[in-house]
C-alpha cells in the first residue's frame, strides 16, 4: 500500500498516528493495536491496547507484557495516548493499529526517523466491546 516516512519529533508523528487509533474507536473499525519491536534485551515485551467498558464509559486496557508477569492499567482514550507515548523509542520502536479496513505500522529507524506503513488488514471483524458500546449509543 503507502510508505510515508515522517521526520517530526515524536510527540507530533505520534500524536498524527494516534488520530486514527482514536478514529478507528470512532467509527467501529478498531481491532487492536500493538506496540512491539523493542531496543535490546528489555524487561517490557509488549503494550496491548483493548477496549473496554468501565463504568458505562469506553476506555482502553493497556495490558504491559513482561517477562515475567502482565500489568493491567485502564485510562480513558485521551490519557492513553501521553501513557503510550513514554514507550516510543523507549523501549519501543514500533507501534500497530489493527482495523478492520487497514493494519497502520508507526516504526522508527535506527536513526530515529519515523515511517507510517499502511497495509491491508489482518482482522475482518473489529473488537466485540467496541461494537456493543457503538450499538448502544
Amino acid at each position: 500500500m503507502a510508505i510515508k516516512i515522517i521526520q517530526m519529533p515524536f510527540k507530533e508523528t505520534f500524536l498524527e498516528f494516534y488520530t486514527k487509533v482514536k478514529s478507528s474507536l470512532e467509527d467501529g473499525t478498531f481491532a487492536k493495536l500493538t506496540l512491539a519491536k523493542t531496543i535490546g534485551n528489555a524487561e517490557l515485551m509488549n503494550i496491548y491496547v483493548r477496549p473496554i467498558m468501565d463504568e458505562d464509559v469506553l476506555k482502553l486496557e493497556l495490558k504491559f507484557k513482561f517477562q515475567k508477569e502482565e500489568i493491567i492499567e485502564i485510562h480513558s482514550i485521551d490519557k492513553t495516548f501521553n501513557r503510550l507515548l513514554e514507550f516510543i523509542n523507549n523501549p519501543f520502536l514500533s507501534a500497530i493499529l489493527f482495523t478492520t479496513e487497514f493494519d497502520l505500522t508507526y516504526k522508527l529507524n535506527k536513526k530515529r526517523v519515523v515511517s507510517t506503513v499502511e497495509q491491508f488488514p489482518t482482522f475482518g471483524n473489529a473488537n466485540e466491546v467496541l461494537l456493543e458500546y457503538l450499538r448502544g449509543k
